[in-house]
């Protein structure tokens, strides 16, 4: 809805024009048409000498309804871009007083004013670039002509907000109210009324500055570095270039020709799956009882994990407690914490100052009882069974009664865990991904007994500490790891079937994988995947097939990047992957004792039988209810496991190419190599019936 008020202000009459469209005041087709009548008609208006535009709530807008895009709507007129030209055009000043956060649409609608003035808490930019799309109302050209090339490069390229300072410090704005707002966008509309101060005008000339053509160099590789295999990116820093040799009119043309064809494409349906994917998936449970505050957090743990939990814990100010079981552990790992810190000092993330205070939030201690007094503890010790038992048992009896026990275990079962305690209802798993105070991922695992206040309270806390919190079921490796067994194993049977190591990392590189299967079992080590292999042959069928690589490769005490070898050598300090002509002598012997003759392997053969594994365990995964809905895996696989977001994750994946398609070469495997490619029974159902996964 817009609302029209008219003020008088210092003898002046402006008609201060509010966007109300909860929740972030989207510029969808219904409030354009509005948007479009009431700025005609006050600039009609013989009485109204001046216009401020603004926004209710937090949000000034949030921009464009995505949710329109492909869709008839987008078409209605007015369009943003024949808005925004209203608005230019204007004999009166119209100033707009942006009163939150202004995104996409919403900041290109105040680059068509004649001033902008924010309140302190504002945020600005342009982040259309996450969504395969560019700025497509004249974002790409208004931009550079009032900031500069450089800085709107930085702005529309990098997709991340700016503050009210930083805004203004650029040129963005024009001033940072200091009083009331709405009070303050009136003055500055009455002083350009009076004369007193000029327009701000978008010269519609070619931009008349020198370039240095490095600029849009190093543009292009920070983004090849951000948005890895995005095509939009590029495409922004083209339409940037463009303001240098067109003018206005022609700039906004090649923009319009631009957005059109990628909003088309199927890298922003992709991404606008997965943003959409992660917000159902962050949806809180709905509570049955009174709310659990977590206040205060034990871990349990200082290796890799347990450090990166706390650094994450306490990048939020949430004070920590570290256990370790002797004060040469808990030094080991205070030490590892301080260098990652410094690390982040000398990247620029933190300062000195800021980091001090992180490390004064986490406490470290060999004492079960210096945990009694925590919300939540979270185990983060060897992946072992009665490992963590013991440990459970030792927290249950010293734990305040309300106290929250989760594991970080990858694969165990937490019904198993929480037997051996009296509170099986405040028992859950907490997933996370290394290393865990940089990556997003939280697989939360609900338990047979946990309750919705536990769940309820640990998404909470995930969205505190920068999480995206996905909700999964018990069984053995969740989401996120049952389906990578499928994975590598297809990745091992190819390498006895002719493919070497290389080739295969390389195919599925160019499928878009942050690193190849072998390559990210280097660097998780070897040996975490072995024992679960070792913990699972009981209950393996001798029926079906296993290749023994990796087994003999850990045998020869080859764990990977950690012990300088694994599937490849590497040299001391250095983490490139190397080839290791002795790897490629055990792969031929393992092949000849399975009976296995070998044979030239193709890269797309490469990624049928790795992406489609995970595809057709994706939907049993589904049918078992392990997952909410297919979009929740695609949220595991673009977030935690390096699966390109220009494809949306392996779910939506399938659906791009066709569920038919995709079963009918299912089949083909399951005929060729049996009946680990029995296709999933939900899987079968969909193609049959012209479904898709996206319609769960």
């Amino acid at each position: 809805m817009i609302t029209t008020e008219i003020r008088h202000f210092e003898d002046t009459a402006v008609a201060v024009i509010s966007i109300d469209n909860p929740p972030v005041n989207s510029l969808g087709s219904q409030l354009r048409v509005q948007l479009g009548e009431a700025l005609t008609s006050t600039i009609a208006d013989p009485l109204v000498q001046a216009i401020v535009l603004t926004g209710t709530g937090r949000f000034f807008s949030g921009g464009a309804d995505i949710r329109e895009f492909n869709t008839p709507k987008t078409g209605v007129r007015p369009v943003l871009r024949e808005i925004i030209s209203i608005i230019e055009n204007a004999a009166k000043p119209v100033v707009a007083a942006i009163n939150g956060i202004a995104l996409g649409g919403g900041l290109e609608l105040t680059l068509g004013c004649h001033g902008r003035v924010v309140s302190k808490e504002a945020k600005l930019g342009l982040p259309e670039v996450k969504l395969g799309v560019l700025p497509g109302a004249g974002g790409t050209q208004r931009l550079p002509r009032l900031v500069g090339v450089s800085a709107a490069l930085d702005i529309i390229v990098g997709g991340e907000p700016l503050t009210a300072d930083q805004a203004q410090a650029c040129g963005l704005v024009d001033q940072v109210a200091t009083g009331n707002l709405q009070d303050d966008a009136c003055a500055y509309a009455v002083s350009i009324v009076q004369g007193t101060r000029a327009r701000s005008r978008i010269d519609p000339a070619p931009l008349d500055e020198p370039v240095d053509e490095a600029i849009f160099d190093n543009a292009r590789q920070k983004a090849q570095r951000k948005y890895r295999g995005c095509t939009a990116p590029l495409a922004c820093i083209e339409c940037v270039a463009k303001c240098l040799s067109a003018d206005l009119s022609s700039g906004l043309a090649y923009e319009a020709e631009q957005f059109a064809r990628l909003v088309n494409g199927e890298q922003s349906k992709a991404l606008r799956h997965i943003f959409f994917a992660e917000r159902k998936a962050v949806k809180r449970v709905a509570m049955g009882g009174p709310s659990l505050t977590i206040r205060k957090v034990g871990v349990v743990g200082a290796g890799t994990m347990g450090g990166g939990i706390a650094m994450s814990l306490a990048n939020a100010g949430i004070p920590v407690m570290l256990l370790e079981q002797s004060d040469a552990a808990i030094k080991k790992g205070w030490e590892t914490i301080q260098h990652n810190f410094a690390g982040n000092v000398k990247r620029g993330r933190f300062t000195e100052s800021q980091v001090q205070q992180r490390l004064q939030l986490i406490g470290r201690t060999t004492r079960y009882e210096d945990l009694s007094d925590s919300d939540l503890i979270i185990e983060a010790a060897f992946e072992d069974m009665a490992v963590k038992k013991e440990i459970f048992t030792r927290l249950d009896s010293v734990c305040q009664s309300d106290a929250i026990l989760a594991s970080n275990t990858s694969r165990l079962d937490i019904d198993e865990i929480a037997a051996v305690t009296s509170r099986r209802d405040k028992i859950l798993g907490m997933h996370f991904f290394s290393p865990a105070n940089v990556m997003r991922l939280l697989e939360v695992v609900k338990g047979a007994h946990t309750s919705n206040q536990v769940i309820d309270a640990v998404f909470e806390l995930a969205g505190k500490i920068d999480k995206t919190p996905v909700l999964v079921g018990v069984c053995d490796g969740f989401v996120g790891n049952r389906m990578i067994s499928h994975y590598t194993r297809e990745a091992y049977f190819l390498l006895e079937e002719g493919a070497s190591p290389a080739q295969i990392d390389g195919a599925l590189r160019s499928f878009g994988m942050a690193m190849g299967p072998l390559q990210m079992q280097d660097m998780a080590g070897l040996d975490i995947s072995w024992a679960a292999r070792k913990r699972q042959a009981g209950t393996r069928s001798p029926d079906l097939r296993y290749s023994c690589v990796a087994d003999r490769i850990c045998e020869m005490g080859r764990f990977g990047q950690k012990t300088g070898s694994g599937f490849y050598r590497y040299e001391p300090g250095s983490r490139k992957p190397l080839p290791d002509p002795e790897i490629d002598l055990l792969i031929a012997l393992c092949a000849q004792e399975a009976g296995i003759i070998r044979r030239d392997i193709s890269d797309q053969e490469i990624i049928a039988r790795t992406i489609y594994a995970l595809v057709n365990e994706g939907a049993k995964i589904v049918q078992d209810q392990i997952a909410q809905r297919p979009s929740d895996i695609d949220v595991v696989y673009v977030a935690g496991y390096g699966f390109p977001i220009f494809r949306g994750g392996p779910m939506f994946y399938a659906d791009t190419i066709g569920l038919p398609t995709v079963l009918e070469t299912i089949k083909e495997f399951h005929e060729r190599f049996g009946d680990y490619w029995s296709p999933a029974p939900l899987l079968t159902q969909l193609a049959q019936n012209g479904g898709k996964f996206s319609d769960l």
